[in-house]
């Protein structure tokens, strides 16, 4: 059995545990309420912005459709653009996605293809260099410190451009936490290139009713100034919606390790008082032991 003064000792480490974990929470809960209007104001121009261009690709499918949109015409390279965290102590948050990244990795890799990865958050490359190290060919830190911004997006973008402009992949693919709320994240799989819209599809089953439109310039030319502007809308995006997803898992984290540290606290609480009564009996009854004695 544990002696008095190591019960003391744990319940003040215990203690100062507590203290540290409510900080935490309230650190993120402040942030989240910021990161979830910003996520949130950042969804409809994401979302109306997808869904004009899939209304002209609709429009534009042929050999003059621009590179992003038509890609290589190959499926054998992949390119995942994972986006993690930069700190830990967010509860599933990294570990969910690094599943799902590697269970992707593994299906491709038993198809026959090859995958590459971008990473942007260091808790990421954490998790899947030890396996993965050699399809790693870029990471980001510290992008989203000390909010996510549209600059960061871009060069992380630009990277992405550079590659398939060189040959060096034939599908991108963005995987992030989708914020629901403070208590749920999903992990969302969106393709970047070539570009795909649920609205493509929408649009080409409702021309026949919808007004027709002229363009000037053509389909094409808008598409090719656009696509490149959707990659950097769409990757901050899923900044913006990791990062709120982010702030919501560490807040539930912490407050869970909050209430975990106040049950432990009550426990060796207990265990102190029993021990110290239990000492304070045997030190009476080797008194009165004695006494008799005499």
């Amino acid at each position: 059995m544990a002696s008095l003064k190591d019960l003391k000792n744990r319940i003040a480490s215990v203690q100062s545990t507590r203290r540290i974990t409510s900080a935490m929470k309230m650190v993120a809960a402040a942030k989240l309420r910021k990161a979830q209007i910003n996520a949130e104001a950042a969804r409809p121009y994401a979302e109306r912005m997808e869904r004009m261009l899939g209304s002209l690709a609709s429009g534009s499918k042929g050999e003059n459709a621009p590179k992003l949109l038509a890609g290589t015409g190959k499926d054998d390279t992949h390119l995942i653009v994972l986006v993690s965290s930069d700190r830990g102590l967010c509860g599933g948050f990294n570990g969910n996605l690094a599943r799902d990244v590697r269970n992707r990795i593994d299906s491709l890799t038993a198809a026959g293809k090859t995958v590459k990865l971008i990473i942007i958050g260091r808790k990421g490359v954490t998790l899947l260099k030890r396996d993965h190290a050699d399809k790693i060919v870029a990471t980001y830190e510290e992008l989203s410190k000390p909010e996510p911004s549209f600059e960061g997006a871009s060069e992380v973008c630009e990277k992405i451009t550079d590659m398939f402009e060189a040959g060096e992949f034939d599908v991108c693919t963005l995987i992030y936490n989708k914020f629901v709320s403070a208590l749920t994240q999903e992990v969302t799989p969106l393709q970047l290139i070539p570009f795909a819209s649920e609205e493509t599809g929408e649009a080409a089953e409702a021309g026949a009713g919808d007004a027709q439109y002229e363009y000037e310039p053509e389909e094409e030319a808008i598409l090719e100034a656009l696509l490149p502007k959707n990659l950097s809308v769409q990757a901050f995006r899923a900044m913006l919606e990791s990062f709120a997803s982010e702030q919501g898992a560490r807040m539930t984290a912490m407050d869970n390790a909050t209430r975990n540290a106040g049950d432990m606290i009550n426990k060796l609480s207990i265990t102190y008082n029993r021990t110290r009564q239990a000492q304070i009996t045997s030190e009476l009854i080797e008194i009165i032991s004695g006494a008799e004695a005499l």
